[in-house]
């Protein structure tokens, strides 16, 4: 296992995490930041900066994201965009989008199924465009 860990590249982890981090910008501060708020009960909050946790926090969840994906892809032999793509569905949807709502249903969020339908594509989305990075990178 040591030595998978140094076979990764960690240059692709960190561009993925980069891209990861501009997409989730985009994403909930410029794409659907209303919807994202009401589904939190959170309209107050649309419109301000985030504090730096919620920067910062997002950022450091996708390096572990990407470096898992790389381990992974790595573990699995694959190493062609079409199988790290259909390998980003499969976990995009299995792990990602089914954690999402597992954690939406709760007394906390009061639109469960509007928290799924702004995050689910979100980390779908970014779960393939962290295995093209990392497979093109390979």
């Amino acid at each position: 296992m040591f030595e998978l860990s140094l076979s990764i590249n960690w240059l692709a982890v960190l561009l993925a995490s980069v891209a990861l981090a501009a997409l989730g910008a985009t994403w909930f501060m410029a794409l659907f930041p209303t919807p994202y708020a009401t589904a939190l009960g959170r309209t107050d909050l649309a419109g301000q900066k985030p504090k730096p946790l919620f920067i910062a926090g997002p950022f450091v969840c996708s390096v572990v994201l990407n470096l898992t994906n790389a381990v992974m892809l790595r573990s699995f032999g694959i190493t062609s965009l079409s199988s790290a793509l259909l390998f980003g569905a499969i976990t995009g949807v299995g792990y990602l989008a089914s954690t999402t709502i597992n954690v939406a249903i709760n007394p906390n969020i009061p639109r469960p199924l509007l928290y799924e339908a702004v995050n689910a594509p979100f980390f779908l989305v970014s779960n393939l465009i962290s295995c093209a990075i990392l497979a093109a990178m390979q």
